[in-house]
């Protein structure tokens, strides 16, 4: 490691020491003054953004990619807000999970504590590095972001004006850096930073998540890729049906809780898919279709198994005809990456066998899949949507981003 690198990690241990037991009422000020900071700040983000969207463009970025990338004023203000939703969430820190007194007059309690220094490796979302500073600020945490080339004018520029409030709040500045100028370098360092970080967590594309699970020797949450499915059943009513999967599908396709594929049961396929697919026709999205589904809509294109399981993170959707539930749940077992899938329905016996059956982080009847979200959840913001079953699952807010220690307290006790 550099002189430089290995000063970042060292000054965000000592800083985690400080955020570790700062008070709530402490923490949420400075909350509040990054919020007021990004706001006051808004031309100068988004003046930084302009440049990174413009490099992405000449890089020949994707749709879906520039859409993660961009940060319009009215981004600036939405990520404000999230900030301040953070305040008014309950700190976890401290809390008291369980306890008991043993026979021998010892009081035994399991409280929750930070996990002490976070790393993040993520894509193009300069959001990210927003809703990740203000959730480990809130939960005690220090972060070490690495927030990739495509948005690194934004990051520098967001994480100097959170340094600024920070400091101005009386928390150390170290407790928000970024390692961006050390380029993928950086990255591998931080996957091995064993002893200087606690806990790793990737956001971004199958490949980077991988990576980063297959190199990394610090601790990592796992974050999925997104391949999210829903299933119209037999009883499925058309217009729920329609407004949901075009939700799904089109309000925002380069996040990770966006539809990439339809599955509909052969007895309502002739009922649903012509109106549904033609209404996505029209909003841009590119049909890919088995061959029964290629019949009942020529406008598409024929699938391969190339578009089962993948995530397109853009204006595209693979749509297959299915037999039954158990062939709709066999699909999605195979392909699916865990994350979320839905199934629209009228037959309660259907929503039940769905939930019961599908091993998702999250499983929903009825409902769209861009539900996914720890804003939505009610989290506030959160560090990633972890897909992997150990110790988080799901949306991780401020409870998924502690561990707990025992405390113990005698009178002189001794064991015999």
């Amino acid at each position: 490691m550099t002189d430089r690198f290995l000063a970042i990690l060292e000054n965000a241990r000592t800083a985690s020491v400080e955020l570790a037991r700062t008070s709530t009422t402490v923490k949420n000020a400075a909350l509040n003054a990054v919020a007021a900071a990004l706001i006051a700040n808004s031309d100068r983000i988004v003046a930084a953004n302009a440049d990174d969207l413009a490099r992405g463009k000449s890089n020949g970025l994707d749709d879906g990619l520039l859409d993660r990338l961009r940060l319009s004023p009215a981004r600036v203000t939405s990520l404000a807000d999230a900030v301040r939703d953070i305040i008014a969430l309950p700190d976890p820190i401290g809390e008291v999970l369980r306890g008991s007194t043993l026979p021998n007059g010892l009081q035994l309690s399991q409280v929750r504590v930070p996990f002490g220094v976070v790393g993040a490796i993520y894509e193009a979302r300069p959001n990210v590095t927003v809703d990740l500073a203000a959730i480990l600020i809130k939960s005690g945490n220090v972060a070490v972001l690495r927030g990739g080339s495509a948005a690194e004018s934004s990051n520098a520029v967001l994480v100097d004006v959170i340094g600024d409030a920070l400091e101005a709040s009386g928390l150390p500045r170290a407790a928000v850096q970024s390692i961006d100028e050390f380029g993928r370098d950086g990255a591998q360092r931080l996957m091995n930073a064993r002893g200087y970080v606690d806990v790793l967590v990737p956001r971004g594309s199958a490949a980077l998540i991988s990576a980063v699970v297959s190199d990394s020797s610090v601790p990592v949450i796992e974050t999925g890729a997104g391949v999210v499915h829903i299933f119209l059943d037999e009883s499925a009513d058309l217009d729920m049906a329609n407004d949901i999967v075009h939700n799904a599908k089109t309000q925002r396709v380069g996040v990770c809780n966006a539809l990439e594929a339809l599955l509909v049961h052969r007895d309502a396929a002739e009922r649903l898919l012509p109106e549904i697919l033609a209404r996505l026709d029209e909003s841009g999205v590119t049909i890919h279709a088995d061959d029964r589904t290629h019949a009942i809509f020529p406008k598409s294109v024929s699938a391969t198994e190339a578009d089962w399981g993948h995530e397109y993170l853009s204006m595209d959707l693979a749509v297959k005809i299915v037999d039954s539930l158990d062939d709709a749940i066999e699909h999605i077992r195979r392909y699916s990456t865990h994350h979320t899938d839905s199934i629209i329905t009228n037959d309660m016996a259907n929503a039940e066998r769905f939930l019961a059956d599908v091993d998702s982080a999250v499983v929903m009847v009825n409902a769209s899949s861009r539900f996914t979200d720890g804003g939505e959840f009610g989290f506030g913001a959160e560090v990633g949507i972890s897909t992997q079953k150990l110790h988080a699952r799901g949306p991780m807010g401020l409870p998924e981003l502690t561990s707990t220690k025992w405390i113990v307290r005698g009178n002189g006790q001794w064991r015999r």
